[in-house]
């Protein structure tokens, strides 16, 4: 009996704060809209490129690191509050302990060896991603600037005249991509504005059409300020950045209408900067291309500000 002559133990307001507690992060954990198909992609999209699941694999593998981390840190933590909180019948002091070098050490090798193993994944994985050695079937440069997308398709196309490789609206673009281009290749192009929609799916911002099974290189420039070039179930990312132009290659396998959006803030309307991307068989996608060189989008639209100094000392590094 507690002093007020009340029968309650005083445990019992905070075994049940701690009941409620557990229920909330059990309710926070399983009212979502994920199915048990959806757990182990950790809510992310479905991969819809050759190169996606080695980026998924990675997200899985950080997660699972940081989880067990998380798991051995909460409960150190609750064991340390649980076990040793004060008695209710001793009153002493317990033993104070200044410093214990075998938990020191450990509590500094560990963190290295963690953050040694995600880099070395991260480093690996990166340089497979990143890596343009391959001479792509496709490339198309991506154009972002203030508040859309142009898309250059670097094409052979019937009815368009001219050289990727010398045209002065691709300036920017470094020798070490043009040499890859198609030769002869007079092209298309595409531009958006906040406006357009997809006709058959309705969702916002001009459509880049790639072929199905087809090795991509996109060639990303921009006109104004940093942009950032994000097709969501590509998994995949990269700046879109003033006078330094990058690239990565992906290989759509499965066809579709996917979502692409600017994920830099770039400005005021940096969300309207969206984008679709739509995947179809080879055969039409070369269709596409003669429709536009039809509707006389021939050529190619400026790519963006010219390379840096210092972009233009790489260039001659690299080559």
């Amino acid at each position: 009996m507690s002093p007020n002559g009340s029968d309650r133990s005083p445990r019992r307001p905070m075994r049940r704060k701690l009941l409620q507690a557990l229920t909330a992060g059990l309710v926070l954990a399983t009212a979502t809209g994920c199915t048990y198909k959806d757990f182990p992609r950790l809510g992310m999209p479905t991969p819809t490129t050759e190169e996606a699941p080695r980026i998924l694999s990675l997200w899985q593998g950080s997660w699972a690191a940081a989880l067990a981390t998380g798991v051995l840190v909460w409960g150190l933590i609750l064991w340390s509050a649980f076990f040793h909180r004060r008695s209710r019948t001793k009153v002493e002091v317990p033993p104070q302990t200044r410093y214990n070098m075998p938990i020191e050490a450990l509590y500094t090798v560990v963190p290295l060896i963690i953050v040694s193993v995600l880099f070395y994944f991260t480093a690996r994985d990166e340089s497979k991603l990143l890596d343009t050695s391959k001479k792509p079937d496709v490339t198309v440069n991506v154009v972002g600037f203030q508040w859309s997308w142009c898309f250059n398709y670097i094409e052979n196309v019937d009815g368009s005249t001219g050289d990727a490789a010398k045209d002065a609206n691709l300036a920017a673009i470094p020798e070490r991509y043009k040499k890859d281009f198609p030769a002869n290749a007079g092209g298309v192009y595409t531009c958006g504005i906040p406006g357009d929609k997809n006709p058959q799916t309705g969702n916002p911002g001009p459509t880049l059409w790639l072929p199905k099974g087809k090795t991509v290189r996109f060639v990303l420039t921009s006109r104004d300020v940093i942009h950032s070039f994000w097709v969501v179930p590509f998994l995949m990312k990269q700046d879109v950045i003033p006078g330094h132009t990058n690239a990565f290659q992906v290989t759509p396998n499965q066809e579709g209408t996917f979502l692409g959006k600017c994920a830099e803030l770039c400005g005021v309307d940096h969300s309207r900067m969206l984008f679709n991307v739509k995947v179809v068989s080879p055969e039409r996608y070369e269709q596409h291309l003669k429709e536009l060189a039809e509707q006389g989008q021939t050529g190619y639209v400026p790519a963006g500000i010219e390379q840096t100094k210092h972009e233009k000392n790489r260039e001659t590094n690299v080559l």
